[in-house]
């Protein structure tokens, strides 16, 4: 036989083998159990104490005599099951329980076989079933239990489920690898309302934390604002005794000119005096050796001279006078002002700055000790001033009495006339006699009273007794002089 045909046949033949082989060999995934059936077996698997009549094969493969056994798959996956229940406690309370089962067949074969006969063609349904096998021993323990129980030790519910439930899983072949409570339902409020006392206690607590860190943080925030207010006052305190310092070297500064200045001007008016003194000193000997020298025939004219220039000299020293004094009062009133000026700033400033009280009293003090020697120096000016024009009038009272009496009617002349008029003014009509004469007559005995003043006063600078011995005939005569006009207006007025 040709060799080509004998090995084409046996690859013919392998590849049927082969093709049979692949058709009876069946391979379990790791996740799931073949259940073979068909052939009884009298062996029994390990850990089974009677033979199944069936066989299975997990995590290997088998072959699987085709048309005669016939192959199952039983998953060996994790599966799930939701719990939703309504229950009663033991206190009589509705709740509602929400949780999940986490389960699957057993990975032993009495797990699996009790499975198999249970679920191999109804593994949908498992959820379904184990979803009422726990249903009903959760209401029974629930019902054994209080609310407060479920709540405090949830352990102890999962617990008693999976061990009541524990032998009728066993039987179905399934084993629970979790079994979890994650809601209690409460439609009626009782588990709310055991949480508020403790949500209340719980909350007092937080407020009374709350107030209790609030009034730290106020002591905190006020202690902080006192001490930020320390320390601006203490930077108020340090600037007002800097400013202090600066106000009373200013002041010091500002009185320093007003001094200075009142220092020169009494020098200047105390030089003025003397060079006034020596020139009238110088004045008079010049006089002596150029007037009073020369003859008896130049006497007239040396009295005339003198009388001349010794009321030069008077107008001239009266009015030095005057104008010394004008200028001291002119000079105190300035410094007094300034002085009360710069007092009164200092006292404003001593209001805002109560620190720099001492400085500003020293201020004060020098400022009143300033105003003090100026107006005593004023006041010695002016007397000065007053006292040598008294000392020049004296003088020239003494050497020519009639001049200077006669100076003083001059200017005194008005207001003598005036007083002489004076009777006359409340005579409403005159009726003169005489006429013209008798106008005369009346006027003249009017003016001849400012004449017997001149002859009174020279009779008293002379020593004398004072009367007159003028053309009125003696004291009557002038006593009827000066009644002569009151007689005349009685007799002759209307």
């Amino acid at each position: 036989m040709d060799p080509l045909i004998l090995a084409g046949g046996a690859v013919v033949g392998l590849v049927v083998l082969f093709a049979i082989f692949k058709l009876m060999w069946r391979v379990a995934e790791p996740n799931e159990a073949l259940v073979i059936s068909g052939l009884r077996e009298h062996s029994s698997p390990e850990g089974v104490g009677e033979s199944m009549g069936f066989r299975i094969v997990t995590g290997k493969g088998t072959l699987v005599l085709p048309g005669i056994q016939t192959v199952r798959r039983l998953s060996l996956d994790l599966r799930e099951a939701q719990l939703s229940i309504d229950c009663v406690t033991h206190q009589g309370i509705p709740l509602g329980i929400q949780g999940v089962v986490i389960f699957k067949v057993g990975d032993d074969y009495v797990s699996i076989a009790n499975a198999a006969r249970r679920f191999l063609d109804q593994q949908q349904q498992m959820d379904a079933r184990v979803h009422n096998v726990f249903a009903g021993h959760l209401r029974a323990i629930v019902g054994n239990m209080t609310v407060e129980e479920m709540i405090r030790d949830r352990e102890k519910l999962t617990a008693l489920t999976r061990q009541s439930s524990g032998s009728e899983m066993e039987k179905l072949g399934l084993i629970v690898d979790s079994l979890q409570v994650q809601e209690i339902h409460d439609p009626t409020g009782y588990i709310k309302n055991l949480a508020l006392p403790h949500a209340a206690a719980v909350s007092r607590e937080a407020r009374i934390a709350q107030a209790h860190a609030d009034r730290e943080a106020t002591t905190a925030e006020q202690q902080a604002d006192a001490l930020k207010a320390e320390a601006r006052r203490e930077s108020q305190i340090k600037q007002a005794g800097f400013q202090a310092e600066v106000d009373q070297a200013s002041a010091q500064a500002k009185q320093a000119g007003p001094l200075a200045d009142a220092s020169a001007r009494q020098h200047v008016v105390v030089e003025e005096t003397k060079v006034a003194e020596l020139e009238a000193k110088r004045e008079e000997q010049r006089l002596q050796a150029s007037i009073r020298k020369p003859a008896d025939a130049k006497a007239y004219e040396s009295v005339t001279l003198a009388k001349a220039a010794r009321d030069a000299r008077i107008a001239g020293a009266e009015a030095e006078r005057q104008e010394v004094e004008l200028h001291a009062q002119a000079t105190a009133e300035r410094v007094r002002l300034e002085a009360v000026a710069e007092a009164e700033r200092v006292r404003v400033d001593a209001i805002a700055r109560s620190e720099s009280t001492r400085l500003i009293g020293e201020a004060e003090a020098a400022a009143t000790s300033a105003k003090g020697r100026a107006e005593g120096e004023a006041v010695q000016a002016k007397g000065m001033a007053e006292a040598e024009a008294i000392k020049a009038r004296a003088d020239a009272l003494a050497e020519n009495q009639d001049a200077v009496i006669g100076q003083q009617l001059a200017e005194n002349w008005p207001a003598i006339v005036e007083a002489a008029a004076k009777p006359f003014g409340s005579v409403d009509q005159m009726i003169i006699l005489n006429g013209a004469q008798g106008l005369s007559e009346a006027l003249a005995a009017a003016l001849s009273q400012g004449v017997a003043g001149l002859q009174l006063a020279r009779n008293l600078l002379s020593g004398g007794n004072g009367a007159p011995t003028g053309a009125g005939g003696g004291e009557g005569g002038e006593r009827g002089s000066l009644q002569a006009p009151d007689t005349a207006r009685k007799g002759r007025a209307p």
